[in-house]
């Protein structure tokens, strides 16, 4: 049975990822690999997304015009969560909207340039 999956992102430059993910996302670090770091893991709530030091492949000219999303996290309440990212500073693509599948979501866009979905149901 599978119980979590966790997806696998390209960084640039880790320092400054682990940075972004910690304090303007508020997931926590919970390790990194080699020194400097070539591998990290970040988690929030019992979910992690691990990052990898390499260049990112080529980026879809169309990706913010189509909203291709890198990552869709599930939670409780869009709207706490997006007033949280916005006191942070987080740069937001989407505010809050209930979406035709029932579910009330933003999208966010990280330091590296990722478009994150954060959903809740309605």
């Amino acid at each position: 049975m599978i119980r979590q999956i966790a997806p696998l992102f390209f960084a640039k430059d880790m320092t400054r990822t682990l940075a972004y993910y910690q304090d303007k996302l508020g997931f926590n670090c919970q390790g990194t690999w080699q020194d400097p770091p070539e591998y990290a893991i970040v988690a929030r709530d019992q979910h992690a997304i691990h990052f990898r030091c390499a260049e990112p492949p080529i980026a879809n000219p169309n990706k913010y015009p189509d909203e291709l999303l890198d990552a869709y996290l599930f939670i409780e309440d869009a709207d706490a969560l997006y007033a949280e990212y916005a006191a942070r500073g987080v740069e937001l693509v989407r505010g809050p909207a209930n979406m035709p599948w029932h579910r009330r979501e933003f999208v966010v866009k990280d330091c590296d340039g990722r478009l994150l979905a954060f959903g809740a149901n309605l």
